[in-house]
């Protein structure tokens, strides 16, 4: 807490100077104090036409900067936030404090600070004279599938495979797995809209000389650029991968949410914003937010062709690989354990991780009530506790060794297993053409 207050003292303002538009891509322009910030982003194609709409695109590139603009602000959290290239009224200054102040809960609890969403920051723009956008029609088809390279990804491109010669796949950073997964759907280079995000080093200069670091609402910069990707491509729909249980808190008694930008709330909101500000057309949604990570993982592996390229560990997304040590790889496996042979997972992750008592701690926080929940992109409790409950079915002859232990928390205290297997949380936004898909 103490050196969050002596940075928003040493340094009072952020300020977002500008942003660029080329036609190779985007770029922004931040600063604190001395320290300047020019991320940049490039296509991976032209996508910038004569036909498009240059004031629109000013106005949705001007709001990922707002997106991105977080990632930067939170080294030193300066209280005031000055917006000199684009114009906010009161409903968007608030809209972006909910996200920043919601989005940041993860930055603000492992950093010990302490703050509320009216002192944290206060947002200045020098206009509020907002351009608004008629539609006048749309011919628009096909849906732009943020394609992320796990197992979530895979099951909504294997869903919308009837849609496959109207679709395109949207992918951040296109590595190995992202790539790979999309080519094993049968999208070819063609119908891959890639974007390549690049962070100043200035930040990673800051952070390495102390400045605060943690975690931001990524999946918001995911929504908004995914957006300007639809409305440049053509597309109908903007299809995420974000399921019923990215709503759940991490910290018990705490609202804190490593996943919020992944959450209905946040889903809800962009699509207020997106239909006030932008157009109502393309409709961005998740399609699979009416199912449980476990209902994901069933469906999943119906699908072996993807399990040589699918990954989803974030310590290993650069070599295309699972660690097999973080709570990502953990959680993972068990889902997958309630489905496949050891032998199958062994293949995939290069290890037995259920075998191995140093991942105790990790277990304990996906399956243990009062414990915090590991800080990864991870279900609920009673998810992993069905999944382990069938884990333990198939390996009942001879259990490893976080089976066993398992086995012994049930034997102390029992546990509430539900059965997921026809769960549908109706708090959705998935087109009605697309409901069927779900309910088959």
């Amino acid at each position: 807490m103490e050196k969050f207050l002596q940075l928003r003292k040493d340094n009072p303002e952020f300020i977002y100077h500008s942003y660029e538009i080329t036609d190779e891509g985007f770029s922004f322009h931040f600063s604190i104090g001395e320290f300047h910030f020019r991320p940049c982003w490039k296509w991976n194609g032209n996508y910038i036409t004569e036909k498009t709409d240059m004031k629109l695109l000013e106005t949705m590139v001007f709001s990922l900067g707002m997106a991105e603009l977080v990632s930067y602000w939170k080294c030193a959290c300066p209280p005031t936030v000055l917006v000199k290239c684009g114009a906010l009224d009161n409903f968007q200054i608030e809209w972006w404090k909910k996200l920043y102040y919601n989005g940041l809960s993860e930055f603000f609890y492992r950093n010990g600070i302490e703050t509320d969403r009216e002192s944290f920051m206060n947002i200045i723009p020098d206009s509020c004279d907002v351009p608004r956008f008629t539609e006048e029609g749309s011919d628009r088809k096909g849906a732009l599938i943020a394609v992320g390279g796990g197992k979530d990804s895979v099951v909504t491109l294997e869903l919308l495979k009837g849609m496959q010669s109207d679709n395109l796949c949207y992918i951040i950073n296109p590595r190995g797995a992202t790539l790979n997964c999309a080519r094993t759907a049968g999208y070819d280079d063609g119908q891959i809209v890639g974007l390549t995000r690049t962070i100043d080093k200035t930040l990673l200069e800051r952070n390495a000389a102390g400045w605060l670091n943690g975690h931001t609402p990524f999946s918001a910069i995911v929504a908004f650029s995914s957006y300007i990707g639809a409305v440049l491509t053509g597309k109908k729909y903007i299809a995420l991968s974000n399921e019923s249980s990215a709503n759940e808190t991490y910290v018990s008694g705490a609202e804190i949410n490593h996943q919020y930008s992944k959450s209905t709330e946040f889903e809800r909101d962009f699509r207020e914003y997106t239909s006030r500000y932008f157009l109502s057309c393309p409709e961005y949604f998740s399609l699979l937010r009416p199912w449980s990570e476990w209902q994901i993982a069933r469906e999943f592996v119906k699908y072996p062709k993807y399990f040589p390229v699918f990954q989803s560990c974030n310590l290993g997304s650069k070599t295309d690989s699972w660690c097999g040590k973080c709570a990502k790889c953990l959680y993972v496996y068990i889902l997958l354990s309630a489905f496949l042979t050891d032998d199958v997972l062994v293949k995939i992750f290069g290890c037995n991780m259920l075998d191995n008592t140093d991942f105790l701690e990790m277990f304990d926080g996906l399956v243990l009530d009062g414990k915090d929940k590991p800080f990864e992109c991870v279900g609920t409790k009673s998810e992993v506790r069905l999944s382990l409950e069938m884990s333990l079915a198939l390996r009942k002859n001879n259990p490893p060794a976080l089976l066993k232990a398992y086995y012994g928390y049930k034997e102390i205290g029992g546990f509430d297993i539900p059965d997921l297997s026809d769960f549908f949380d109706n708090d959705n936004f998935v087109p009605a053409e697309l409901l069927p898909l779900l309910k088959g």
